[in-house]
């Protein structure tokens, strides 16, 4: 580590060591990253993953921590925030190129401000344009897919590339960067000319409609389980009675049973523990697995 901050201080890199990981995700929970580190643009991204390879100190790349539960004791190695550049957007007619660390809300309300649509459904996703990619994320019958026509990514050698829709290989919450260790740059989407209004309307709808039903006001990472086939997680979990279920400071959302949130205190430890009672008793009492979504990292 002591060869790994003197490469970044050279560099003129910034860094915190020990950082409280809670203070980078929506769910609130998380011990200290060893060392965590910002990036502005690519020749900083790469200097600094090859540093960590040279230095085997393992890697993980920070969006905005929207589907995260990460470990009380902290994550061993380096978090990368990608910044600067990678908070870029650009609009060429119906079509908008977007850095990863771009805010999701913020590519939806460029689209809606050139009058172009298809990102409507993304709309309150609390999430970053690379984990949107990353994740396939979707909402309200869309998905990144739907959109995304081509992802640029620097590989651990440090070589960028890029992968086209169809090798993008999305899948219900799935993509190419699951099966592999690139780093997603840049992403780009194909929109459609639509009224500002009438794209207005449908942000609007969406978001409402997420205020409604959504426990917004608490700490959480968004869905916990991935939707079965067949059902829906969040009706499978309020039929085993399961609304209001609390362990520690964990606790089945009593808006929507499909999100666990941060009631106060809460651990990671608290969560899992609550994942897999609720996995024990709908998969018992309906013959349903339901597959968790969000990801658990971390000691």
């Amino acid at each position: 580590m002591k060869n790994l901050i003197e490469i970044l201080e050279n560099n003129h890199i910034t860094y915190k060591t020990d950082e409280p990981m809670k203070a980078h995700t929506t769910f609130k929970i998380g011990g200290a990253a060893d060392i965590f580190i910002t990036v502005n643009d690519i020749d900083e991204l790469r200097l600094t993953i090859k540093a960590c390879r040279d230095n085997a100190v393992p890697v993980m790349i920070l969006g905005k921590g929207s589907n995260l539960l990460i470990s009380d004791d902290g994550i061993e190695g380096a978090v990368i925030l990608l910044d600067g550049c990678f908070k870029e957007l650009t609009v060429d007619g119906d079509t908008i190129t977007c850095g990863a660390g771009v805010a999701l809300s913020k590519l939806c309300t460029t689209a809606l401000d050139n009058g172009l649509a298809g990102l409507e459904f993304a709309y309150g996703i609390p999430g970053s344009v690379g984990g949107a990619v990353y994740m396939n994320a979707g909402a309200y019958g869309g998905e990144t897919k739907d959109v995304c026509i081509e992802a640029t990514y620097l590989s651990p050698d440090g070589e960028i590339g890029t992968y086209t829709a169809d090798e993008l290989d999305f899948s219900y919450r799935h993509s190419i960067f699951k099966e592999n260790d690139n780093i997603i740059l840049y992403s780009k989407y194909k929109l459609t000319p639509d009224d500002p209004e009438a794209i207005k309307a449908r942000m609007d709808d969406f978001l409402n409609r997420r205020r409604t039903k959504q426990p917004l006001d608490y700490p959480s990472a968004g869905s916990v389980f991935k939707r079965p086939e067949g059902a829906y997680a969040g009706t499978l979990i309020e039929q085993c009675g399961l609304k209001g279920k609390t362990v520690g400071g964990a606790q089945v959302s009593e808006k929507h049973a499909g999100f666990i949130i941060n009631i106060g205190g809460a651990t990671c430890d608290d969560v899992m523990d609550l994942v897999k009672l609720v996995q024990d008793t709908v998969k018992s009492e309906t013959g349903y697995y339901l597959e968790r979504e969000i990801i658990r990292t971390g000691r």
